[in-house]
């Protein structure tokens, strides 16, 4: 959505980005690991290319 993380992670898991969102959604919502994991994946999508 911001950054692309998550179209960025349904190409490569094969699942829909819509559900990609939910998750992070419900992870920062109940467990607050979700800011960190975006940002994570996010600099990890950086230097893949």
């Amino acid at each position: 959505m911001i950054l692309g993380v998550a179209e960025w992670l349904s190409v490569k898991l094969g699942w829909k980005a819509s559900h990609i969102r939910i998750a992070f959604v419900i992870s920062v919502l109940f467990f607050g690991a979700g800011i960190g994991l975006y940002l994570i994946l996010w600099i990890v999508k950086m230097f893949s290319k």
